[in-house]
């Protein structure tokens, strides 16, 4: 008797996940076994088995099947579960139950790609599936009971910090240009130190084609990279790759961002100050409130990220400890406390990037101003048009310029004048 051919690589389970709620919630108990239910081989794929084993929170959990989109929909449907066709033509169902979703895909296969788009074909191949994937430590999967499966290596280049595509570098990149910024970003996430050859080599060389992506694609990685533990670091990396050329050429002085990081992350501890995308971005970049408008329209952001920041920008006011209270209680009443803390930590950055050993005390001004403006309340003007009506003032611009005048003279005076007092200063006004 011939002896049975040894399986094939991946095609075994090679270790478990480490106990994790969201894999015996009762929610993903719910999703699993009605998937199961007609004996599917049914998987958690990808981050979610990625991050398990690498000891990170587990945010969004992915799910893949060889089972067909209208299969799974039936099933899901089934069993009491909402399911939504997200993606259809490329086999996706979003599972809702319990106020939690879970993206179910079935097994695909590339057929056609050109750099932006891929055309698939399903298949019950898990080795295939694996092998369309962008990174080795995306390849995972697990079953329900948390067996993994690791058909290229994902676990040990996991554990060793590498980052690395599945297969031929540069083909991976050229089936999909924005794995190029997914390769700095997931080389900023998880690398301890060592950035693959070959795919540095590949992103290089297709650099040119992130100028062809949508300014959508490009801002949704972009936006992750700047929110990396460390994102001075690797923006540095990719200016160095000339990956930045035709995506954000605007880039100027790297150690603003790496210092305003610092303060968020490190150097303060304010409830709500934490790091923010287009407030990096916004300190990257040297440009004025046009050159603003323009990497907006470039990464397709919405008017109230371009408003802010082309004031990050192009500042409509000069924020410091300087200010006294009134200019700041003025200012964040004005712009909102967004935005000043925007200016202030911006400034500060700028004050220790001219000067490293800035004095103790001015470190603690700048710290004390952020507090005043991340604590203070807005408070409303006691009095309104009517109020004016009520004096017999016509309606019309007078209206207005009246009620202009007392809450200038109410905002000069700290706010402190109340109803009363303010009704005064309308009667004097109106004398």
């Amino acid at each position: 008797m011939a002896p049975n051919p040894a399986p094939r690589k991946g095609t075994e389970p090679t270790g478990n996940l480490p106990p994790q709620d969201w894999l015996t919630a009762p929610e993903t108990r719910a999703v699993m076994d009605a998937l199961g239910t007609n004996g599917a081989d049914v998987r958690f794929v990808g981050g979610c088995v990625r991050d398990a084993l690498s000891g990170r929170p587990v945010i969004d959990i992915d799910i893949a099947t060889p089972d067909l989109p209208e299969t799974i929909t039936e099933l899901l449907q089934a069993a009491g579960i909402r399911a939504v066709p997200t993606g259809i033509e490329h086999g996706t169902v979003t599972a809702v139950i319990g106020g939690k979703t879970f993206e179910i895909t079935t097994l695909r296969r590339d057929v056609k790609t050109d750099g932006r788009h891929a055309k698939v074909a399903f298949t019950d191949d898990w080795i295939e599936d694996a092998r369309r994937r962008d990174f080795t430590i995306n390849t995972l999967s697990a079953t329900p009971d948390g067996n993994v499966y690791d058909p290229f290596t994902g676990i040990s280049d996991l554990a060793y910090g590498w980052v690395k595509f599945v297969g031929r570098a540069s083909e991976r990149v050229a089936e999909d240009y924005l794995r190029i910024l997914r390769f700095y970003r997931f080389y900023g996430s998880f690398s301890q130190s060592y950035a693959d050859i070959d795919a540095l080599a590949a992103c290089r060389a297709a650099a040119g084609e992130l100028k062809n992506l949508s300014g959508e694609r490009v801002r949704q990685e972009l936006l992750k990279i700047l929110l990396l533990p460390d994102p001075a670091e690797i923006i540095i990396r990719m200016r160095g790759d000339h990956i930045l050329d035709d995506i954000l050429p605007e880039v100027s002085d790297v150690n603003l961002l790496r210092l305003v990081n610092w303060f968020e992350t490190r150097a303060i501890r304010i409830e709500g100050i934490a790091p923010d995308p287009i407030r990096h971005l916004g300190v990257l970049v040297d440009t004025d409130r046009q050159g603003a408008h323009a990497i907006s329209m470039r990464l397709k952001l919405s008017n109230k990220e371009t408003d802010r920041l082309a004031d990050i920008c192009a500042p409509p006011i000069d924020v410091s400890p300087d200010m006294g209270e009134l200019a700041e209680n003025k200012a964040v009443r004005q712009f909102g406390h967004q935005l000043i803390e925007d200016l202030a930590l911006q400034n500060w950055a700028h004050e220790m990037s001219d000067n490293p050993r800035l004095p103790r005390a001015r470190k603690e001004a700048w710290v004390a101003l952020l507090e005043r403006c991340r604590s203070w309340q807005d408070p409303a003007f006691p009095i309104s048009g009517s109020d004016v009506l009520a004096l017999g003032i016509p309606p019309g611009p007078q209206v207005g310029r009246l009620l202009t005048r007392v809450e200038e003279w109410w905002e000069n005076n700290n706010y402190q004048a109340d109803r009363q007092a303010c009704l005064d200063r309308l009667m004097e006004e109106t004398r």
